[in-house]
């Protein structure tokens, strides 16, 4: 047995709820199985939970949709009009007390990135830089799930997809080990539609920042751009 969350979407405050499931794990490290797992994590939820459509999302999903949503496969179109894989962005935008940004992950190969040494050498971690802006470190997925919202919210077509999902999984993805998850930022961006206010948070950092950082009153507003 083992232990995954699940991301299910919410048009409130705090907008993704996430709700651990206990399943049967499918050992070995072939597609094959992790798809079994995922399968199985799948039909724990919809009888831990109400009957949910729910979405894996990850290089192993059994859907297209979920492949092309993994942030290996995502790509974000820099001011120079090249296109990078979302996950070197989130690399690459990473700033230390001894080093950092080290914009060249841009262009590693989307696998390689997070095995870059300088990651784990230059001390620790107080922010990631995006466009002249340092995000905070707190809430913990506020950069990550920014970078993920504004890259779906450009592709008209994995838009109006990923909107007849509710709920959304990652089967590598283990809390133990880490704090980023796209399968949480697929439910945000979910839950950010519904709410009415995704378009005001792609168009505003400053208003996506006070929004998910607090209740959402006396939420400012001031346009800015992403990179």
């Amino acid at each position: 047995m083992a232990s995954r969350p699940i991301f299910i979407s919410s048009s409130s405050w705090p907008y993704v709820t996430e709700e651990l499931v206990d399943f049967e794990w499918h050992r070995g490290l072939a597609i094959s199985q992790k798809q079994k797992s995922i399968n199985s994590l799948h039909l724990a939820a919809n009888d831990k939970f109400e009957k949910l459509k729910i979405l894996e999302i990850s290089t192993k999903s059994l859907d297209p949709l979920g492949i092309k949503l993994s942030a290996f496969n995502l790509e974000v179109k820099l001011k120079t009009n090249k296109f990078v894989p979302l996950e070197n962005v989130f690399q690459s935008s990473k700033v230390f007390d001894r080093g950092g940004p080290y914009k060249d992950l841009l262009y590693m190969a989307a696998n390689e990135v997070k095995s870059d040494k300088r990651l784990k050498e230059s001390g620790n971690l107080i922010g990631f830089s995006s466009n002249g802006k340092l995000w905070p470190l707190e809430p913990k997925t506020i950069f990550y799930d920014w970078l993920y919202i504004n890259t779906v919210f450009l592709s008209s077509d994995l838009s109006s997809e990923i909107l007849k999902y509710r709920a959304f999984t990652d089967i590598e993805f283990n809390p133990k080990k880490s704090f980023n998850c796209q399968a949480r930022s697929a439910a945000l961006f979910v839950s950010l539609w519904s709410s009415g206010e995704l378009k005001k948070c792609i168009e505003s950092s400053e208003y996506y920042l006070e929004l998910l950082s607090a209740s959402g009153n006396n939420v400012g507003y001031k346009q800015s751009e992403l990179f």
